[in-house]
């Protein structure tokens, strides 16, 4: 997905020790975290359900989450590094995540804690190897925008630096100081979690969980490198030197180094400014409609795209009347922070291709296709269901908003679940392998969309989208309806004989069986199957009223207590089982 890292990450599954005492407090902080946050969702997502207690679950959903919210808001903004990437995150996601959660985690986008500028100074110049009054002829010590690994200034270069570079008014990032450790530390922490999630099953049954951790390493990590930024704003440059609708910043290469970038001042309307769009004449539907059509670019054309578009990533530049010659549009869509990029290969972006297709024709058989060859469907996925699934689902939903999907009766996502509830339990679906920064970045695109204008469709940016791919690529969709009419030519050259085994088998009596052994044997297996079961919630429950316990004595002491149930049918389901055998 991302280039070659100079600082190459732990083996997968690794994790370091922290170092020093700060260190080794911030690591476990974050596991505490995460232990009590997976602890509560696992009690009251799993077990209470398990149990015919959903109201119960239900009755205090909101609170809680947004209790968790502001928990995790807090532990962000007081550490910093990697949990505000994680916050920015879930923050996005208005598409998916309840209210509680990501109006809670909206302020993360701007809230990061500035460093204090002596220490920005000391280590610009120490990077640089020269004062600031030498590099620039002016540097501003309050700082523009302070993310989760450095910092930015304005600042403006010097006449002759300004010659060189085409431009007088510039941006500085510089490193926030020991960040590579807080990068380490955070980094640590989020590999020990990826190992407790790989013991979950319905977790570990459809991502590897430590192996996104590593591709968030890797991209991570490149993320402290400002050189890779700066050549992958180049190359991302490139890529779109045809459209006249997006704009990247200019870099001025002779003021930057690993830990200093130096780039042109390009900051303009926040793209999700709903009202500063609108004061400017620019309408927030189209912007929205744009940006969605330049990811759409990325994912499926170049297989190149900027995986962290979250909206301080991303302006809106109006055009002055003056200079809107020829095909130059009103505004302009400007991409900032090219630390974290991906790569797509081409057999990946073919798939996802058809995905796309097959979503805006509304085919349920083809939108199952595509994403099986993107390798996103479990091996024991029933296929032929999902494709009816799919099916009723678009003749149902197909074609409707967000905001749209909000006013549907829920009656009829009641009536959809009940027809289709054992296929949306068995969720046949998994993460595949490399593909967590596409993930993130079409989150996050259907966020910021969802943010700039609640009524964005996202159908009516998907069709035409797609039917320019079926004008550009008709040579290709012949060659496909070639190799399926090839395939359906051989399976049916095929049909006689396996017809003749067949009937050849049934009157050899080959494919006679046993019913009422297998029936007994069914009935083992399902006593067995409840036990397991019953010890599982057994050892959940104990383990849980343990890790609270210092934390809520209450909660924690009854957890324990009700873990005395599961034991009961553990140590007398077998005896029961052998009284009721015949």
């Amino acid at each position: 997905m991302a280039s070659a890292d100079p600082h190459p990450p732990a083996s997968p599954g690794a994790v370091r020790p922290p170092g020093d005492a700060r260190a080794r407090a911030r690591y476990r902080r974050i596991l505490r975290f995460a232990a009590r946050a997976l602890v509560q969702t696992w009690w009251f997502e799993m077990v209470l359900p398990r149990f015919g207690l959903d109201r119960l679950a239900e009755r205090g959903r909101s609170r809680r989450m947004q209790r968790l919210a502001r928990r995790f808001h807090t532990l962000a903004v007081e550490l910093g590094g990697l949990m505000i990437k994680v916050g920015q995150f879930m923050s996005s996601r208005l598409d998916v995540l309840p209210p509680e959660i990501t109006t809670e985690l909206a302020g993360l986008q701007d809230e990061v804690p500035p460093v204090p500028f002596a220490q920005i100074r000391a280590s610009a110049e120490s990077e640089l190897g020269m004062s600031l009054e030498q590099a620039y002829a002016t540097f501003d010590p309050e700082p523009v925008a302070a993310a989760s690994l450095g910092q930015a200034h304005r600042a403006r270069l010097a006449p002759d630096q300004a010659a060189d570079a085409g431009f007088v008014e510039v941006i500085v990032k510089v490193q926030r100081p020991g960040i590579e450790t807080i990068v380490d530390v955070d980094l640590a922490a989020l590999r020990r979690i990826a190992r407790w999630l790989r013991r979950i099953r319905i977790v570990s049954e459809r991502a590897d969980m430590p192996a996104l951790v590593e591709e968030f390493a890797v991209t991570s990590l490149e993320e402290v490198d400002y050189r890779h930024e700066a050549a992958n704003a180049e190359r991302f440059r490139e890529k779109f030197a045809e459209n006249a609708r997006v704009a990247v910043p200019e870099i001025a290469w002779e003021r930057s180094t690993a830990r200093v970038l130096t780039l042109a001042d390009v900051t303009a309307i926040k793209v999700t400014d709903v009202d500063a769009l609108r004061a400017a004449g620019i309408d927030p539907s189209e912007v929205a409609s744009v940006f969605a059509s330049v990811m759409f670019d990325q994912f499926f054309g170049f297989g190149f795209f900027h995986a962290d578009p979250h909206p301080g990533n991303v302006f809106v530049t109006p055009v002055p009347e003056a200079e809107r010659t020829g095909d130059r549009p009103a505004w302009l869509l400007t991409f900032i922070d090219f630390g974290m990029m991906g790569d797509i290969s081409p057999s990946t972006r073919e798939a996802l291709r058809t995905v796309l297709v097959a979503a805006a024709a509304r085919d349920g058989r083809g939108l199952v296709d595509g994403i099986s060859r993107v390798g996103a469907l479990l091996p024991s996925a029933d296929v032929r269901e999902l494709e009816r699934a799919m099916t009723q689902l678009f003749a149902r939903f197909g074609g409707m908003g967000f905001a749209e999907l909000k006013q549907v009766d829920p009656r009829e996502f009641r009536d959809f679940a009940g027809e289709f509830g054992e296929l949306a339990r068995a969720l046949p679906f998994q993460l595949p392998e490399n593909f967590l920064l596409v993930v993130r970045a079409a989150s996050l695109t259907s966020g910021v969309c969802t943010s700039i204008d609640p009524g964005f469709n996202l159908w009516d940016a998907v069709e035409p989208y797609a039917a320019r791919l079926l004008r550009e690529e008709r040579s290709d969709l012949m060659r496909e309806v070639t190799r399926r009419a090839m395939g359906f030519a051989d399976v049916t050259m095929r049909l006689p004989q396996r017809l003749d085994g067949l009937i050849t088998h049934l009157e050899d009596g080959n494919l006679g069986f046993d019913s009422g052994r297998l029936e007994r044997r069914m009935s083992r297996l399902e006593r067995l199957g409840r036990r397991a079961v019953s010890g599982i919630v057994f050892a959940g429950l104990l383990v849980a009223g343990v890790l609270l316990r210092p934390d809520d004595e209450t909660f924690g002491t009854v957890l324990m207590g009700l873990s005395a149930f599961p034991l009961l049918h553990v140590l007398l389901g077998g005896v029961l089982g052998r009284r009721d055998r015949p």
